[in-house]
């Protein structure tokens, strides 16, 4: 009897490993992965790591990631993700096609862009037909992260920013249902 108890507390234990673990051949967020999402032209920033939340609400995990690209508007077409640039929208004008004209004169910020992928089934972002997918261009960040975020009176996820630069303010960045919007927030995040 004892045994069987043994036995049976084994298999469980391997059975809770194995759902623990989730699906096996998820994609690794590697150059690979990120290129098969958007395109040839865009790099991994591996100094940023990638950080996952319910971005859009619907209860399904969404990812984002940090990236570079010369030319964010190229493979928009091919790889069926929208331009955003919510920072220059914040500040009057956020139209992509031209924002991404834009020189900055920084040689370590030039060609940041952020990847987000909405998740959509029981693979959320690692799903090969995602719900969405973003390109979020020249939001100035050093580092990202998901946290919580007061909008009126309900709660949602949003993406804070620390922001490059001299001032090293932070922001965040959270989605309204059809676009990403930029909200400052002040100094820094420590």
């Amino acid at each position: 009897m004892k045994k069987v108890f043994v036995l049976l507390a084994f298999c469980a234990a391997a059975l809770i490993s194995a759902v623990a673990q989730g699906p096996s051949g998820n994609p690794a967020v590697d150059n690979d992965f990120v290129h098969q999402q958007f395109g040839k032209d865009f790099t991994l920033v591996s100094e940023v790591p990638p950080v996952v939340g319910d971005l859009d609400g619907d209860g399904v995990e969404d990812i984002v990631i940090a990236a570079r690209c010369k030319n964010a508007m190229l493979d928009q077409g091919e790889h069926n993700y929208t331009v955003m640039d919510p920072y220059y929208d914040f500040f009057g004008y956020g139209d992509p096609r031209i924002t991404t004209t834009f020189s900055e004169p920084d040689p370590a910020r030039r060609g940041l862009v952020m990847l987000v992928i909405h998740g959509s089934g029981a693979q959320a972002w690692r799903s090969p037909t995602p719900k969405a997918k973003f390109v979020i261009v020249n939001l100035p960040y050093r580092t990202i992260s998901v946290r919580k975020m007061r909008l009126k009176k309900k709660k949602i996820e949003a993406v804070y920013v620390e922001e490059a630069g001299e001032m090293e303010e932070s922001s965040a960045l959270f989605y309204d249902g059809k676009k990403f919007r930029y909200v400052p927030m002040g100094g820094t995040m420590q």
